[in-house]
């Protein structure tokens, strides 16, 4: 394809946008809202999943060394947790470090009269993927002097559906406004094909290839698409940096992930959708209603 053809394309895609400036204002608008939806559950998907791997890595394993060995023996058994391979880290806590923490939360008085070795020594164990616990505990409970092993099963199951019901829901719903967002494309590209129908008759008439005729389109989608895309990214900038201060003033419990981490793909996302409902929107319109 020579220059002057390429020149051709992008002029007549130009001409058309504004020449159909209602309609394409409309898809432009409509695509734009369309993406705003998709960015921003996909953007309360991220920071839920933010917030549930920020505590899954705070989950932990409590395991607790048998009465009957030494200190010395019961701290060397660090090194066998460490090479089980779903385990992160592993600390040590020993009677001292669980008398302490114990004092701490019940007063003083809770702990006078208590034996200095009421309370066994233990490790916290925290984990890679809390979707293997069970399987974790399993290999923990199966060392040497280990006395019990303590897993927060109902914590686990819930972070775990968690996580799953958000994956799910976020890939259902931007596959669903993805569609829409093709439909509405099509549509804006079918009133183009309709109003230029004669002109492209001729062009057939005289021998034009299915290119020269399909190209034009192909712009004009494209360059609709990457408008919404760009409208959509500076909205959804403005809106997720308004909540992520009002959330951080209000919510102590709660830091959203900031916008400075987000926006190089937040910003890819948008253009690529826009880009892909552009060009595939005007693709399957020409081969559906040209049949060219």
């Amino acid at each position: 394809m020579n220059r002057h053809i390429i020149r051709y394309c992008f002029t007549e895609g130009f001409r058309s946008v504004f020449l159909h400036a209602f309609s394409s204002f409309a898809a432009v608008g409509v695509i734009t809202a369309c993406l705003l939806i998709m960015g921003s559950f996909s953007l309360v998907a991220v920071n839920i999943q933010s917030m549930v791997t920020e505590m899954e890595q705070s989950a932990e394993i409590v395991l607790t060394v048998r009465d009957s060995i030494p200190e010395s023996e019961a701290r060397s058994l660090g090194s066998e947790i460490s090479k089980i391979s779903n385990v992160k880290e592993s600390s040590w806590f020993s009677r001292e470090d669980a008398l302490k923490e114990w004092e701490e939360k019940n007063g003083s008085l809770a702990v006078q009269g208590l034996p200095d070795d009421i309370f066994p020594h233990r490790y916290r164990i925290y984990l890679v993927d809390v979707k293997f616990a069970e399987d974790t505990a399993e290999r923990l409970a199966a060392l040497k002097n280990v006395e019990s092993v303590e897993v927060e099963r109902d914590l686990l199951n819930a972070l775990l559906s968690v996580r799953s019901v958000v994956q799910v829901v976020s890939a259902a719903l931007i596959a669903s406004l993805f569609i829409v967002s093709l439909f509405i494309m099509q549509n804006t590209i079918k009133l183009a094909t309709f109003e230029r129908r004669e002109e492209i008759a001729i062009m057939r008439v005289v021998g034009a290839t299915k290119g020269f005729i399909r190209n034009p389109f192909i712009v004009e989608g494209f360059i609709l698409g990457l408008l919404a895309g760009l409208c959509a990214y500076f909205v959804q900038a403005a809106v997720y940096k308004s909540f992520e201060g009002i959330i951080v003033e209000s919510i102590d419990i709660f830091t959203p992930v900031p916008f400075a981490e987000l926006w190089m793909p937040v910003f890819i996302f948008f253009l690529a959708i826009g880009f892909l409902v552009g060009v595939f929107g005007s693709l399957m319109t020409i081969r559906k209603y040209l049949k060219v």
